[in-house]
């Protein structure tokens, strides 16, 4: 694409100043705030915007969608969604993401709450400390900020 085809995309996304000066610049730029349109490309990025189009959602204990959800359906469904199998249960699918650390996780990964060995919980990690989740019986799908240290973290290959 050429800087004077995707002027009308960036005047809308990016604002006038950006675009112009994306234009006036090379095309070869990326414009600041469009990092999130390459990042929901990826398979992690679709499973998340997939969570978060599901708030709302009422709990339900073993439910995985497209209407109800427990924590791990709500995981399974938005990764099946976004070309990616995960097992059915959050432990299982611990066992079955890469590991990485608190420093290295991103947007998408997975958030495992446990309780010494065992895990109990989990999330979709939304950035900035939140996580897209189904908590229990009574609430419904949400955003909210991770409240413990007592998370691990994985990656969906």
């Amino acid at each position: 694409m050429t800087a004077l085809k995707c002027v009308p995309s960036l005047l809308t996304r990016a604002g006038t100043a950006s675009a112009l000066t994306l234009v006036a610049v090379g095309s070869t730029i990326v414009a600041p705030g469009l990092a999130a349109d390459a990042e929901a490309a990826s398979p992690a990025g679709r499973a998340l915007q997939i969570a978060a189009s599901k708030k709302g959602s009422p709990y339900k204990y073993g439910a995985e969608g497209p209407r109800r959800f427990d924590c791990s359906g709500l995981t399974l469904y938005s990764f099946k969604k976004a070309g990616k199998k995960l097992p059915r249960t959050a432990a299982q699918q611990y066992n079955k993401t890469k590991h990485i650390s608190k420093g290295n996780r991103q947007r998408g990964d997975l958030v495992f709450f446990h309780s010494g060995r065992s895990v109990y919980h989990v999330g979709i990690y939304a950035g900035k400390g939140k996580i897209w989740h189904s908590p229990k019986p009574g609430t419904r799908v949400r955003l909210e900020r991770i409240w413990t240290k007592s998370v691990w973290y994985g990656r969906v290959r």
